[in-house]
């Protein structure tokens, strides 16, 4: 049996998980989510989807990193994680209980190392 399969089997079981990255216990129900496999402590999530969310069919089962936040829909907040070992990429909704703290700093990640310096904005306009 493989890792993504024995995982898949037992999380039907459980109604929580154990964070790969920070260890904390998390359980499964969350607002605004019916497939949650990421931390809202940490916002880190587990590679265990492939072709749509909640297939659990993914056999890497690896860490995936929060890289950026985008927004869909009527202001719907989406994480954007991408897996530490095959690089794949997904798209997670934000749950309810999400750290908002970590929300609001992934969404402004990108304007903290611009490409250039913000003081030189007002030359641009």
């Amino acid at each position: 049996m493989t890792h993504a399969s024995r995982h898949h089997r037992d999380r039907r079981r459980a109604s929580r998980f154990h964070c790969l990255h920070c260890g904390r216990e998390v359980d499964l129900d969350a607002q605004g989510t019916a497939h949650r496999n990421h931390c809202p402590h940490c916002l880190w999530s587990r590679h265990l989807d492939r072709a749509r969310p909640g297939d659990r069919a993914s056999p890497c089962g690896a860490g995936m990193e929060p890289i950026a936040i985008t927004v869909r829909g009527a202001g719907e907040w989406v994480l954007v994680h991408r897996c530490r070992e095959c690089g794949a990429l997904s798209l997670n909704r934000a749950a309810g209980d999400d750290s908002a703290l970590l929300l609001v700093q992934l969404a402004v990640k990108p304007l903290a190392s611009t490409p250039f310096p913000l003081h030189a904005l007002h030359r641009m306009a």
